[in-house]
């Protein structure tokens, strides 16, 4: 459906413990969003008010499969909620005391890995929480063990340790939490995705953008070969999704730049979540009006696209979304690598405005692009760039051990602190 474009309607997103069923809003772009109310069964807001005096002497542990089990009963909607939060306080203005607090992680070299400390808090009212995440960092380019990850959560009311949290999922989700929240303000509703990657990254896009468009009806998943975890990962989306094509494209084929290029002249979201250090395709690919979400790069030598795919989403208002320029302008190595500055991106967390009622007011950052002309390859894109931030572990570690009590998930040690 088609409706007049507006520079200050909103795409409201009402946090109010109401009903679980979709309603149609208007965005500031030629079509409608399908988003559902953020109607927590308990109300998210009381997930982070719950008070930590019944488990002062006892530690939480949630394994991958508890966290797994937790994450399936949040909605994609939810899910986004918890991450505009922390967008919103990042870019904020400053307050005395803080709202945030974002030490510098400490790195430390092990045999085999390097090891992370990122501690994080967010002292709002509303939703404070701390936490400690600790990964390992393999050394070796052929360590298939992944990232070996953990949060500690501690107790707001005693200072102690409450829930150690295993965070392979956590950290997936929230990043595609994120970037789903980017689809949402950006005003698509995507009918086609492809997907660059085949670990958990990509695993956790998919599963949000596809739980929250039901017009996703088309899924190419590209991977260098076609290895046994991008054929599990297709297997999973398949029976998850069944209404869905998925079609897996191995860069290793013959002919698979034509596939490739082909599949992404027509597509509407693209989500890259590689460790490469060369574009994965050129911006001539890609369709006028696409959304691109960017995820894997988080050193100045990694890029997953072009220097002209980041001007193409670069105008007047911007229409490049990032989580924190800081962040970026350290981390982020295709925007480095296209020389950007900061006037030329826009936080995410500077779209989104925060209501007295519980109200998500999400300002649009597009102006006029014209996604009616598939054929164009070389007019304006939306694009998304993340490096993760440390606040969001804080928010989805902190939402999860809260709601895997209300579940009775995980093992308790009582008597911890005794």
């Amino acid at each position: 459906m088609v409706v007049a474009p507006s520079k200050k309607a909103p795409v409201r997103m009402n946090t109010k413990p109401l009903l679980r069923s979709a309603s149609q809003v208007t965005v500031p772009f030629r079509i409608k969003v399908f988003l559902g109310e953020f109607a927590v069964v308990h109300g998210i807001s009381k997930l982070f008010n719950r008070r930590d005096q019944d488990v002062v002497m006892s530690l939480l542990v949630l394994s991958a499969a508890d966290v797994d089990h937790v994450l399936i009963d949040f909605s994609p909607f939810e899910l986004q909620y918890l991450m505009a939060r922390v967008f919103g306080l990042i870019s904020a203005l400053p307050v005395s005391p803080p709202m945030i607090h974002t030490p510098h992680r400490s790195t430390i070299p092990m045999q085999n890995h390097t090891a992370l400390f990122m501690p994080a808090r967010v002292a709002h009212p509303e939703f404070p929480g701390t936490t400690l995440k600790a990964v390992s960092v393999p050394q070796r380019s052929g360590d298939t063990n992944g990232l070996p990850g953990s949060t500690i959560v501690m107790n707001e009311a005693t200072g102690a340790v409450k829930a150690l949290v295993n965070s392979r999922s956590l950290t997936a989700f929230r990043n595609a939490a994120g970037s789903l929240l980017s689809t949402t303000i950006v005003g698509i509703q995507p009918t086609s995705v492809v997907a660059f990657g085949a670990g958990k990254q990509i695993d956790a896009h998919l599963e949000l953008h596809l739980r929250a468009f039901p017009a996703l009806s088309s899924c190419t998943i590209v991977n260098r070969n076609f290895n046994d975890r991008v054929i599990a990962l297709s297997q999973r989306i398949r029976n998850k999704f069944p209404a869905v094509t998925i079609t897996v494209l191995a860069r290793s084929e013959p002919g698979s730049d034509e596939k490739l290029q082909a599949t992404l002249s027509t597509a509407s979201l693209i989500i890259c979540a590689t460790s490469a250090t060369a574009p994965l395709f050129p911006s001539t690919w890609v369709r006028t009006g696409a959304h691109v979400v960017l995820v894997g790069s988080y050193t100045p030598a990694m890029r997953e696209v072009d220097q002209a795919l980041i001007r193409r989403a670069v105008g007047s208002p911007t229409r490049l979304l990032v989580d924190s320029k800081e962040a970026c302008a350290i981390e982020a190595g295709e925007l480095i690598d296209a020389k950007l500055q900061p006037n030329e991106m826009r936080e995410i967390g500077e779209c989104i405005r925060f209501e007295e009622r519980g109200e998500v007011r999400l300002e649009s950052v597009l102006a006029t692009v014209d996604r009616l002309d598939d054929d164009n390859m070389k007019g304006p894109i939306t694009m998304f760039k993340s490096v993760g931030v440390g606040l969001q572990d804080v928010a989805i570690a902190c939402a999860v051990v809260a709601r895997a009590e209300e579940m009775d998930i995980g093992t308790k040690i009582p008597n911890y602190d005794l």
